[in-house]
């Protein structure tokens, strides 16, 4: 059987992941209604987190998809994808046109001389405007340095979750048997039977975890077959090699995995058995192979501390409470989430927890809590490196899309934060801007933007890299509303504090002293008592004793609480609520330590 071997990239939300579904619907590899997002998060925020493998039969073809994450954060998992294909299906939004994520994407794919199909997707949009996206994206491809044969990219035209396509505009739609014929078409063969009898050369790009396989390998064999019970070398790009035998040998068919006793070269399949696998090493059958080059992982960017809960309400809600239990699955995250990284070195089992920026850390903690788990998070900080004596820190590109009357408070915001403006135009009333800007000054901005666009703005930001520090960031700072008791939050108190500034706690909620419950503009703590009641007597005050009226609080998600955390706060996580805190919870052990 032929195999071909593609991914499909895009920027978030340009329906990389509906086409995939759609694909696997139509060619009856799935059940109607089946999606490749599978994980809980990724169907709530209606993104991709994970890549992941799938493959579809078409005319006696094995086409091995395989489908990648979207957000900036994860884009250490479309590096190690891209290294795996022969071509790419690069889908971008006929409204949107070209993001920065599409960019970074593009740009790795042309590196590894990838010749990319462009899928221009949604264009049943009212708004959709094809001609200038189709443009956009050759623009593209010119600022990106691609070659001759790469610029002749082919264009196929999709709603992809309706499942329809057309080679031409003027056509009809049916279905996407035009995309999969297009790929067939234009895709190389993975591989031809010669390459079958040649030594073994396969390469681990992605892995996966299972409680009673342990470890497992995603790998691509270039050359050779793959056996289950095989004994293999696994090398490194050192050069050194250990062995190793193949108890279990997987290949994806649809959104399963099925079990097989030999695969052939061409083919990407799974394997287990080999605890210490992982990223980049080479699999032989021979230690005379050479070693394939090596898969570069970025580093990540920011960090925080995770400890276990210990405010007064830990234990309440919570089942895995102990830092033995913290660290454990730390350790079985890392066995997946090549991105991450963890110090354990930390006393009093606080560990120091390294990602690729906000949103990754977010989803791991996120995950941990709807596991039971109860935690203490530190505010993140970007990581600051020293490079030949001299202080450098990364660097993101952000794009913001803006209506009009917004665009002066966001240039002065990113002017603040040392942000510097490459690129500005206007169009239909909004305003799109490209920053070049410290990672440190988008911390904590996002919930800013929102409110200063009201809701209207778009900002997406890809990683540069270190470059040296660009010195002091101007921030807005918001003052925390900080509790002086414990107790149960009472409606009279809380109509008074709400006109001083935002709540994040509504009437009845159990507060403890140093439990942050809103914030103030004026950017000073405020010192608060929202368990005080009005105070009783037998007089009635005339046309002040209304029904106290309390406006719903501010939704607190974890991410928005990451991004409104200061220095001298922890964010409090357990299944059921996410709080902030002092660090020190009272006032007189805060005054102390900043007297120190």
């Amino acid at each position: 059987m032929d195999i071909r071997n593609i991914a499909i990239i895009a920027h978030v939300d340009h329906g990389k992941t509906a086409l995939t579904d759609a694909l696997l619907s139509q060619t009856n590899m799935v059940a109607e209604g089946v999606s490749m997002d599978s994980n809980d998060i990724e169907k709530e925020r209606g993104i991709t987190i994970y890549s992941k493998n799938t493959s579809v039969l078409y005319k006696d073809t094995k086409i091995n998809i395989l489908d990648t994450p979207g957000h900036a954060d994860f884009g250490s998992e479309v590096e190690r994808v891209l290294r795996s294909v022969d071509s790419v299906l690069l889908v971008v939004d006929a409204v949107e046109g070209p993001m920065p994520q599409t960019k970074f994407v593009l740009k790795k794919s042309l590196e590894l001389n990838l010749k990319p199909i462009l899928v221009i997707n949604k264009i049943d949009k009212p708004a959709s405007d094809v001609k200038r996206v189709k443009e956009d994206v050759y623009e593209l491809f010119l600022d990106l340095e691609a070659s001759d044969e790469q610029l002749n990219f082919e264009t196929i035209y999709t709603v992809g979750r309706e499942g329809l396509a057309k080679l031409k505009m003027e056509d009809e739609m049916k279905d996407l048997t035009p995309l999969l014929d297009l790929i067939l078409e234009k895709v190389p063969l993975a591989s031809d039977e010669s390459l079958n009898n040649n030594p073994l050369k396969a390469q681990v790009f992605n892995l996966d975890y299972n409680n009673f396989l342990g470890r497992m390998g995603v790998c691509r064999i270039y050359e050779g077959t793959l056996k289950d019970g095989q004994q293999i070398f696994i090398k490194n790009s050192k050069g050194e090699s250990f062995n190793g035998k193949i108890t279990k040998l997987f290949t994806f068919e649809g959104l399963t995995r099925k079990e097989t006793k030999e695969a052939v070269a061409g083919d990407i399949v799974m394997i287990a058995g080999i605890p210490d696998i992982f990223i980049s090493h080479t699999l032989v059958d021979s230690e005379e192979t050479e070693t394939l080059s090596e898969i570069t992982i970025d580093e990540p960017t920011i960090s925080l501390f995770m400890f276990v809960n210990n405010s007064p309400f830990a234990g309440k809600v919570g089942k895995l409470l102990t830092s033995r239990q913290i660290k454990e699955r730390l350790e079985k995250e890392l066995e997946v989430n090549v991105g991450l990284k963890v110090d354990f070195s930390g006393v009093d089992g606080r560990y120091k927890i390294y990602g690729r920026g906000e949103l990754h850390l977010a989803v791991l903690i996120e995950n941990m809590r709807r596991e039971g788990f109860e935690l203490t998070v530190s505010q993140p900080e970007v990581i600051i490196k020293e490079v030949d004596g001299k202080k450098v820190e990364p660097f993101e590109e952000t794009t913001i899309i803006v209506p009009d009357d917004s665009s002066g408070t966001v240039m002065k915001k990113m002017g603040e934060r040392k942000g510097i403006l490459n690129d500005m135009k206007n169009k239909n009333g909004e305003t799109k801007m490209v920053f070049e800007i410290p990672t440190r000054g988008l911390l904590g901005y996002r919930n800013e933007f929102i409110v200063d666009t009201k809701g209207e703005g778009v900002l997406t930001s890809l990683f540069l890299e270190f470059r040296a520090y660009a010195g002091e960031v101007v921030k807005t700072k918001l003052g925390s509303m900080t509790s002086m008791a414990g107790g149960k939050a009472l409606g009279f108190s809380l109509a008074n504090l709400q006109e001083r500034g935002v709540l994040y706690i509504e009437t009845n909620t159990e507060v403890y002293e140093g439990m942050i419950i809103g914030n103030v503009a004026s950017g000073e703590e405020m010192i608060v008592n929202p368990t005080k009641g009005k105070q009783l007597t037998n007089m009635r005050a005339s046309g002040s004793d209304d029904a106290t009226k309390v406006s719903p609080p501010l939704d607190i998600s974890l991410e928005k609480a990451i991004g409104l955390m200061k220095d001298d706060e922890y964010l409090e996580v357990t299944p059921t609520d996410i709080r902030l805190r002092k660090k020190y919870l009272t006032e007189t052990e805060r005054k102390k330590h900043n007297r120190n």
